[in-house]
């Protein structure tokens, strides 16, 4: 027996030609690409009506509470049948029916098609036997090994809103197998959680490691819930640019592309054939886009990964769950099977452990890479403002402050800083540090309601860098100069020779403003002297560094120490002897 086609017409009007299937009016295309090719360019073949081969998946958009039909041919009895439909963007309800195909539609009649109103009105007029019904947004096929000839009615409506949805039929679901197969195991398993990642793992599709087709895979996270489609999860993404763009109301547009088999019609072709009052709404404007939607959701990912079945997904969120499906996708025909999906909960951030700050004391603070501290501050007497000191010895950090849940403060912190707070009787202070994103970081910090406290660290200028003089360089001495404040502080100078290679970047990654002399060798020390001036203009001091050898590089550190010992470093810096006086 010659292997039997099934003929989709999609539209209201397609209907009518398939009553008069065995006449000459109208061929439908057949699974022979070459004949179709050749069918598709003959217009006259079409009238009114869009088709899809036999076994083809097409894609539609259905408008809200707008049901639509869709009709196809089955030719001769005991046929196998299978329709497939997939639901994108919200639950769909659709029904088959198996209609009478009228006597006139034998092939015994005279050869001339009916007037298409009389067509319209034999099968309409007719309601048919309902053979299944569904509703839902799962994936879900019609099957029967054995269906009767006839003409078969599946009508589609969208009772929430306006959805684009897939379908797919065939008369051999035997050898088509368009989806891919799941394995024996559809689930998808979590191997490994962390903090920010979860590990995925699930069996291979059989219609890629056995039957040799190619397949990859498409995981997609989202943080609300499982997908039964890939379709449904790109709707969701606003990513359905593999869509038509919605028609217009009132506009009679079907799915099926013909740009795909190398067909275009042209508008003035197109409309002479087009005579319902429906289609002269269009005012020549037939042009169908493909036009991806601007907007991309960002909470949800998708990730194709080839055909690995094992997928470690980073950037999470911690102490967040997540929603996992895996899609097998068949990359020749662009059709995907859902695995049974999973879900996970990251797991939590360490927890934090909160310093406790005692009134007046200092405390040292250390802090990962981009990482964070919180301390606390609870003075047990009633005050009316509190002090906070911060020194941050490496690079800036971000500084939070909270005072009973509200916020009082929040910036960048370089170097020494003050900051005065408004006090409250019986108020809690909860201060957050950030670290940086070049490097761990390194503070002091000090809290304090005593009124009229000495500053713990040295004011310091804000200029801290070391200047060296280069004509008052020579063999074994080398002259500097730094600024000074008007308060009075001890300033300490250091040398330490260097090797030829030291550089700025070495310099940079020694620079710990909090290292005091404390720290460094005694041969080191050059002296110590106190300074300041009245006049901050005039805050300028110089010093002559001798005993050093010609030709060599040495490195200069100054030291700014305060009433309480705590020192601060200014920037050190790099000099060199003449090597011939």
């Amino acid at each position: 027996m010659s292997r039997t086609r099934m003929r989709l017409v999609f539209g209201w009007c397609g209907v009518l030609v398939m009553l008069g299937m065995t006449v000459v009016g109208q061929k439908l295309p057949t699974r022979d690409e070459g004949l179709f090719q050749m069918q598709i360019r003959d217009k006259a073949q079409f009238h009114d009506s869009s088709v899809i081969p036999d076994g083809a998946e097409i894609s539609g958009y259905l408008f809200r509470d707008t049901p639509k039909r869709y009709y196809f041919v089955v030719e001769e009895d005991n046929t196998p049948l299978s329709v497939t439909v997939t639901p994108c963007d919200a639950p769909l309800e659709w029904r088959l029916t198996l209609q009478e195909l009228p006597e006139d539609a034998s092939g015994e009649g005279s050869g001339e098609p009916e007037p298409l109103e009389q067509q319209k009105q034999q099968v309409t007029a007719n309601e048919g036997t309902e053979l299944f019904t569904y509703k839902g947004n799962d994936v879900e096929s019609f099957v029967s090994t054995s269906s009767p000839s006839g003409l078969y009615q599946m009508e589609i409506l969208s009772t929430e809103k306006d959805s684009n949805f897939k379908i797919y039929a065939t008369t051999t679901p035997e050898s088509d197998q368009p989806y891919p197969e799941l394995p024996y195991d559809p689930r998808v398993d979590v191997t490994a959680l962390g903090r920010t990642t979860v590990t995925l793992a699930w069996k291979p599709t059989p219609t890629g490691s056995l039957m040799g087709q190619p397949v990859q895979y498409c995981v997609v996270i989202n943080k609300e819930h499982n997908f039964k489609s890939l379709c449904a999860a790109e709707a969701k993404m606003g990513m359905d640019d593999i869509f038509m763009a919605a028609p217009k109301p009132g506009r009679d547009f079907s799915p099926f592309d013909f740009a795909h088999f190398g067909f275009v019609p042209s508008e003035n072709d197109f409309l002479k054939d087009r005579s319902l009052a429906t289609n002269r709404a269009l005012g020549g404007k037939l042009a169908r886009s493909y036009v991806p939607k601007p907007r991309v959701s960002q909470d949800i990912r998708k990730i194709c990964i080839g055909n690995k079945n094992i997928f470690t997904i980073s950037d999470l969120k911690p102490d967040t769950q997540y929603y996992f499906d895996v899609f097998a996708v068949n990359t020749a025909t662009n059709t995907s099977t859902a695995y049974v999906g999973t879900f996970a909960r990251t797991k939590q951030e360490a927890e934090q452990k909160t310093v406790e700050l005692k009134d007046g004391k200092v405390a040292d603070i250390f802090i990962k890479r981009k990482g964070s501290k919180f301390l606390r501050f609870a003075p047990v007497s009633s005050h009316q403002r509190v002090t906070l000191y911060i020194h941050a010895c490496l690079d800036a950090v971000q500084l939070q402050v909270r005072r009973d849940g509200k916020l009082l403060l929040s910036q960048n912190v370089e170097g020494v800083r003050q900051f005065q707070l408004r006090g409250k009787p019986k108020a809690k202070y909860l201060i957050r540090l950030r670290g940086s994103r070049k490097g761990a970081s390194t503070l002091k910090v000090l809290a304090s309601t005593r009124q009229g406290a000495k500053q713990p660290f040295p004011s310091l200028p804000e200029d801290t860098r070391i200047k060296a003089f280069d004509k008052l360089r020579t063999c074994t001495s080398v002259t500097v100069a730094w600024l000074g404040t008007q308060e009075r502080n001890k300033y300490c100078v250091y040398r330490r020779q260097v090797d030829e290679s030291y550089g700025e970047e070495q310099r940079r990654r020694e620079q710990n403003q909090c290292a005091g002399p404390q720290n460094r060798r005694k041969s080191e020390k050059v002296l110590c002297k106190y300074f300041h001036s009245a006049n901050p203009q005039k805050a300028v001091t110089t010093e002559t560094v001798g005993g050093l050898e010609p030709g060599k590089s040495y490195l200069l550190d100054v030291y700014a120490v305060g009433h309480s010992g705590h020192s601060v470093k200014y920037q050190s810096k790099l000099v060199k002897t003449r090597k011939y006086c």
